[in-house]
């Protein structure tokens, strides 16, 4: 089983790129990833990695082993799902990631009762508006809202979301309401930026008479929390985008006012992501299958809050 770990550990180094890392990944500390590392090299006499201050690179040893070490564990993964499936009561630990507005109102509070159902399965959520490496991350599942990148994942649409651009009526009050996107640009309005490691640029999809645009905004205010901005738009700081099922509530009670609405934001997309190789162990698939099914009963619950 040690000489196991010490290849879990290798590729998770190599995937991550970093010793601490993936000490966290496999909850660690950096000296037992050094360790591990360190008795994979003894055993196969050559180096793995080239270590500096700076940087951990893979040898080209590294490279060589690294396609070898991943078919070991996916086959170490796939002939312990069918032991467990052969069981009556499935068991192990579920890695989740999901955006923040999401995995709050989505996934979390359903966690619980998908443990009473399946008590022999843990599930671990990592909740953030950041991107995520769904592979390198060594996540079996993650719920993703907005336009898919090509990918070699496998794909489950849950819904298509419609968004909204809108403000608190003391930000309108001071500052008025725009009619649509060129209004945004040409009025230098206040807008709430979602800015995140790996973000290029502040551009709002909007759909035009002409089509499909896209605007590029600017703002004083930018947070990496989605939640935050919206905060902000309730206290009157500027106007913000989001998906409508994470401000249905405020614009109910008119503590949100819809604005730009000639131009309103094109609909994004909420899906689940997952490798192909993952749904698979039947622990990953009831997961999905239940959180999948109460995502789109919330989601319907919330958009049910909308002004007609």
């Amino acid at each position: 089983m040690a000489y196991v770990n010490n290849i879990k550990m290798f590729v998770r180094v190599y995937d991550l790129g970093s010793m601490s890392a993936a000490a966290r990944d496999q909850r660690t500390s950096p000296a037992v990833a050094s360790s591990r590392i360190a008795e994979l090299e003894k055993h196969l006499g050559v180096r793995l990695f080239n270590r500096t201050t700076r940087a951990l690179k893979p040898t080209e040893n590294g490279r060589l082993f690294y396609d070898g070490a991943r078919n070991i564990l996916d086959t170490i993964e796939e002939a312990e799902a069918r032991v467990i499936q052969s069981t009556d009561s499935p068991r192990g630990t579920v890695f989740v990631a999901a955006p923040l507005g999401v995995g709050r109102r989505f996934i979390a509070p359903h966690v619980p009762a998908f443990k009473d159902m399946y008590p022999q399965i843990n599930i671990r959520l990592r909740m953030s508006d950041r991107v995520i490496d769904v592979t390198g991350e060594g996540l079996d599942v993650a719920f993703h809202l907005g336009p898919l990148a090509d990918s070699d994942l496998k794909v489950r649409a849950i819904a298509e979301c419609q968004r909204v651009l809108c403000a608190a009526p003391s930000y309108i009050a001071r500052r008025g309401t725009p009619k649509d996107g060129a209004a945004l640009i040409a009025d230098s309005h206040d807008c709430l930026n979602l800015r995140f490691p790996g973000a290029k640029e502040f551009r709002w999809p909007l759909m035009t008479p002409e089509g499909p645009q896209r605007f590029d905004i600017t703002g004083p205010l930018e947070s990496d929390d989605g939640d935050v901005l919206t905060e902000w738009a309730l206290a009157g700081r500027g106007i913000v985008l989001k998906p409508a099922f994470e401000v249905a509530q405020y614009l109910a009670s008119g503590a949100l006012v819809a604005v730009a609405t000639e131009t309103p934001p094109v609909p994004t997309q909420l899906a689940c992501l997952y490798p192909s190789r993952r749904f698979k162990d039947t622990k990953v698939r009831l997961f999905v299958d239940f959180m999948v099914t109460r995502c789109r009963e919330e989601l319907a619950t919330s958009l049910a809050q909308l002004p007609r």
